[in-house]
């Protein structure tokens, strides 16, 4: 690798390990979170985690599901989405908070390997553009409605923006979060109190709706739910931010747990609560507004009908934009982030090189967008629905590999391993059960086990994905979990409250010091190598044997 001299003239360091130290920017993308750089409260952390849930792209799904199923299938089915996201969303976010690590790293050592979880690695970033596109297309059609803006260039708008307050990671998304979320509150629930209020027979109404459909059905139900669960890998997004909590300590530990509940898998009961309003509101425009049901759908028409009501016209359209340009910054800095990520952590692990998190930044945007000019907005329930089989086969088989193999067969290892050399290149238990159980639901969805099944293909991605897990650990008895057990450092890698070390090492590779969870011994017998020297360690020179 080529090097750079110091403004001292001191030998040069790999340039790959050059730009990937600039954390500032960085935000410790490869890499467990030092408590050196973890200097928020866990209820800043838990705010900005839960700004990151603005997106209106909820009240656009519970709307869709409900004019094609009724309210009362809509919302048994998302109730029943909400318990199981929140079941298996608790020991992720417990994982990832108490280690500080994202979700891919926890992923690695979780049943899939070093290698492995790139395969989950790209079922979330699809998430993060997936969820980009729907958010920008609403926020270009509230530029269209409020500004006169063509689609296309409001589209285009909606993805460049994000990109300047990206950047700069967390310090910057933590202050954005922590500040505008009052204001969304206020804009978003407004208009529902209002209508509450001053027309409290739209509530009767809203329940009695049937849709398309002819009453309570279990296949209804279940296709309901299986879009919402399009949003179970939102835990990923919501861990981005909790890695950042602070130690767990005697005097801390109810704020700390309370923050980590709420703003991990707890969000997904403000989403629930969301997807209700929206088909609340869509069921308002419907019967209330000439031509509404053709833009029942759309959370900017949603709100724009109930802003009408209560001000001026110049006033209403004014705070519906505002409410919907102010959402989709909300949610898309956090899509786009947490896109880079994703993105940069496989890259690296395949290539051995570290190009940067900008990179996947432009990246990730560049296919929202295009997912956006093709007009991805209409054809939103098919997608939600397909994509959902593969979410949920992957999250849910990582929660059953840390509830069951972990604390119950004792057959993964406790401590979340991630660094190379560590761990073997793939796991099968994690690996093949996302395989199967991810291919066997979408052939489900698609028809190809009967019709019969076809509503039913997220409980089979839910079913195989428990089972496979310990199934596979007990054939293959754990051994594809680590490829060692001591990483050659004499040092606790844990406090004596459990946490992380915050004990400081010399990487023997970069020159640069890190804490004592993201080193191993180097395979030189020299010292100590950071783990992003070792993700880009070409000849697996200071990889262990």
């Amino acid at each position: 690798m080529d090097t750079i001299q110091t403004e001292h003239g001191v030998p040069a360091r790999p340039t790959t390990v050059a730009r990937a130290s600039r954390e500032t920017l960085e935000d410790y993308t490869l890499r467990f979170a030092p408590r050196s750089y973890r200097r928020w409260s866990p209820g800043v952390v838990a705010t900005s985690a839960l700004g990151g849930i603005a997106y209106l792209a909820d009240f656009s799904i519970g709307a869709n599901i409900g004019i094609q199923h009724g309210t009362s299938n809509a919302i048994i089915g998302i109730l029943l989405a909400a318990a199981i996201i929140f079941v298996t969303g608790v020991p992720l976010a417990y994982y990832a908070a108490r280690y500080n690590l994202d979700l891919d790293l926890i992923t690695r050592g979780s049943g899939f390997g070093y290698y492995g979880s790139v395969l989950t690695n790209i079922i979330f970033a699809s998430f993060t553009f997936i969820f980009f596109a729907l958010e920008g297309s609403i926020m270009a059609q509230g530029l269209e409605l409020g500004l006169g803006v063509p689609l296309w260039a409001g589209y285009l708008v909606s993805s460049l923006i994000v990109i300047p307050l990206v950047i700069y990671g967390m310090k910057v998304l933590s202050t954005l979060q922590v500040w505008t979320t009052p204001l969304w509150l206020l804009l978003m629930g407004g208009p529902l109190a209002y209508l509450l209020v001053e027309h409290p027979d739209s509530v009767s109404t809203f329940l009695a709706y049937q849709g398309g459909a002819s009453g309570v059905s279990l296949s209804a139900v279940m296709l309901a739910a299986g879009v919402c669960l399009s949003l179970i890998a939102q835990i990923a997004e919501q861990i981005d931010y909790l890695r950042f909590m602070p130690p767990r300590t005697p005097e801390n530990s109810r704020r700390w747990w309370s923050a980590v509940i709420i703003a991990g898998p707890g969000w997904v009961f403000f989403g629930a609560l969301k997807q209700m309003i929206g088909l609340f509101l869509a069921v308002y425009l419907i019967t209330n507004v000439a031509g509404g049901a053709g833009f029942a759908n759309e959370p900017v028409h949603q709100f724009l009908s109930a802003y009408d009501q209560m001000m001026p016209g110049w006033l209403a359209m004014t705070l519906s934009v505002v409410l919907v340009v102010l959402s989709q910054i909300k949610i898309n800095v956090t899509n786009a982030y947490s896109g880079s990520l994703a993105w940069t952590n496989s890259f690296t692990r395949v290539t051995k090189h570290y190009p940067g998190r900008l990179v996947f930044v432009v990246v990730n945007v560049a296919v929202a967008l295009l997912l956006m000019e093709l007009n991805m907005f209409d054809f939103l329930n098919d997608i939600l629905g397909f994509y959902s089989n593969l979410g949920i086969a992957w999250i849910v088989t990582v929660a059953t590999d840390i509830v069951v193999n972990k604390y119950l067969l004792r057959l993964s290892p406790m401590a979340p391993e991630f660094r190379r050399g560590m761990l073997h290149d793939i796991n099968p238990v994690g690996f093949v059960s996302v395989l199967v159980a991810g291919g066997l639901s979408i052939a489900a969805f698609f028809g190809g086990l009967g019709s019969g099944l076809q509503p039913y293909s997220p409980m089979i991605a839910v079913v195989l994905s428990v089972l496979l897990p310990p199934v596979l650990a007990i054939a293959t008895r754990g051994r594809f979990y680590l490829r060692r057990t001591d990483d050659g450092i004499r040092e606790d890698p844990f406090d004596v409250h459990g946490n992380p070390s915050a004990a400081e090492l010399d990487c023997q590779a970069c020159g640069d010091v890190f804490e004592r969870p993201d080193m191993v011994a180097s395979a030189t017998g020299d010292g100590a190598v950071c783990s992003l020297c070792l993700a880009t360690d070409r000849d697996g020179t200071h990889v262990l044997r």
